[in-house]
C-alpha cells in the first residue's frame, strides 16, 4: 500500500496540474496586483471584451467556470465599476459588458500580463507552453465530440 501511496503522491497528474496552476496563477496575480486585479478577473474582462455582450453561460463555457464562480466574480467587478449589466429581453440571464473603466483597466493590465507571460514561458520553456496549448485544444475538441 505504501508503494501505491508514494506513486500517487509523486505522479498524480491532477495534483501536479493543481500545484502548477497555483504557482503560475501567483506569478500573474503578483504582476497584476498594482492594478488590484487578479488573473481570474482579467480573464473575465478579456472574455467580455472579446464577446462584446457577454452572456454568463457562454462565458462559463468559454472559461470552463462554474456559474457560481463567475457570478461571484462578476458581482465584485460590477461593484468596482469594471462591468455593467446589459438589459436583456429574457430577464433571467444577466448579460454584461465592460464599462469604460473596465476597458481602461484592461489596457493598463496588458503590460503586466505580458511580463508575467514572458516570465512563465521562460520558467516552463517554449516547448512546454506549446504542448500545453496543444493539450488544451485536444481536450476541448474531445469534450465537444464526446
Amino acid at each position: 500500500m505504501q508503494a501505491i501511496i508514494d506513486k500517487i503522491a509523486g505522479e498524480c497528474v491532477a495534483v501536479r496540474l493543481r500545484m502548477l496552476n497555483r504557482i503560475i496563477s501567483n506569478v500573474y496575480d503578483d504582476a497584476l496586483r498594482p492594478l488590484e486585479l487578479k488573473v481570474s478577473q482579467m480573464n473575465i474582462l478579456v472574455a467580455a471584451a472579446k464577446m462584446g455582450t457577454a452572456r454568463p453561460l457562454e462565458v462559463c463555457e468559454y472559461l470552463h467556470l462554474d456559474v457560481s464562480t463567475l457570478s461571484r466574480n462578476v458581482e465584485r467587478m460590477k461593484a468596482r465599476g469594471w462591468l455593467e449589466v446589459v438589459p436583456d429581453e429574457d430577464g433571467r440571464s444577466q448579460p454584461f459588458q465592460l464599462t469604460p473603466q473596465g476597458h481602461k483597466l484592461l489596457e493598463k493590465a496588458v503590460p503586466a500580463w505580458n511580463e508575467a507571460q514572458q516570465q512563465v514561458t521562460r520558467v516552463l520553456g517554449d516547448g512546454f507552453v506549446h504542448q500545453l496549448n496543444r493539450a488544451v485544444k485536444r481536450v476541448g475538441e474531445e469534450t465537444v465530440a464526446g
